[in-house]
């Protein structure tokens, strides 16, 4: 197999937790159970963002974007896993592991550009909210979400053709998804190029939008400080607190996967990282919104008592 590219070959053999069988079946529940909780919550946010007249603002408008991205995202890679974790023979074909790769790559991008996008919407709100309708109108926030859904794709799509276009030496992937860090370990040399576009990308997607975010939040706290009444400051506060709560989940894993050494910690920690940045994040950003804010509270239960008034006439008639 040396030297061989592994373009020739049909599949991967996914590592995933294999080294430990016993925890695959608790790994499979916990995974399992999360993606359900997924996709209900986000699901249930889309659904109230376009049904209620209340929420057809810019930041449900974004919102429903984050959510969508977190459907794609869990989508693209806990699917395969579930079925790994009860298989004995873990593979992907080659095209699978492409798309895993692209759809995890855009949807991770993706969502590094929305989070700055929606600290910027905040920071209007606040510190400039006679002009935040005329600011953020609804063509403006169209084409900030544009921009953000481009931008995750084509960074992915450059990420991903390249990283597939190495030649590699085996086809074992020591992850449990078609990881492109994981992919690039395969490679039988390391490719210049490919840890330039990987760097640039990274710093482009994360430090600068992250940078973005906290003067946005510098900006935030100083007008939030000289609001006098204690029910404004809350209020103020109230609104920023979720967005601020995924900010640091979602950066705080992705940050400690992409921008540190390649040598330091061992390739299980990164699994767990990426299990929890994959599943869990997804998973807590509509209940983290949902907690915090009162309106997305009332929109549900609006939501659902139409739907139990609905089925209490059919039931009737």
């Amino acid at each position: 197999m040396e030297g061989e590219n592994l373009t020739s070959w049909s599949f991967f053999f996914l590592e995933g937790f294999s080294r430990y069988p016993k925890l695959e079946i608790v790994l499979f529940i916990f995974s399992l159970l999360m993606y359900l909780i997924t996709l209900l919550g986000n699901s249930t946010l889309i659904l109230i963002t376009v049904v209620d007249s209340r929420l057809q603002t810019p930041m449900y408008l974004f919102l429903g974007n984050l959510s969508f991205m977190d459907i794609c995202y869990t989508s693209a890679s806990i699917p395969t896993l579930l079925v790994n974790l009860l298989s004995s023979q873990k593979t992907i074909i080659f095209s699978g592991c492409a798309i895993q790769m692209y759809l995890s790559l855009a949807m991770g991008s993706t969502e590094c550009v929305l989070l700055a996008v929606m600290a910027y919407d905040r920071y209007v709100a606040i510190c400039s909210p006679l002009r935040y309708p005329i600011i953020m109108n609804r063509k403006v926030c169209v084409q900030m979400a544009t921009i953000s859904w481009v931008t995750g794709s084509l960074t992915a799509l450059l990420e991903t053709s390249f990283a597939l276009r190495i030649p590699r030496c085996g086809n074992l992937i020591d992850h449990f998804t078609c990881e492109i860090l994981a992919v690039l370990k395969l490679a039988c040399t390391r490719s210049l190029l490919m840890d330039t576009i990987m760097l640039v990308i990274s710093v482009l997607l994360l430090p600068i939008p992250l940078l973005l975010i906290c003067i946005s939040y510098v900006f935030i706290l100083s007008t939030i400080l000289r609001i006098n009444s204690a029910e404004g400051r809350n209020k103020a506060f109230s609104t920023c607190g979720a967005h601020l709560t995924v900010v640091i989940l979602y950066y705080g894993a992705a940050l400690s996967m992409y921008l540190k050494p390649s040598s330091s910690g061992s390739q299980e920690i990164d699994k767990i990282i990426s299990l929890l940045y994959g599943v869990l994040t997804p998973m807590l950003n509509p209940i983290i919104y949902s907690l915090r804010n009162k309106e997305v509270k009332d929109a549900v239960k609006k939501v659902l008592g139409k739907m139990y008034l609905q089925q209490t006439q059919e039931h009737l008639s």
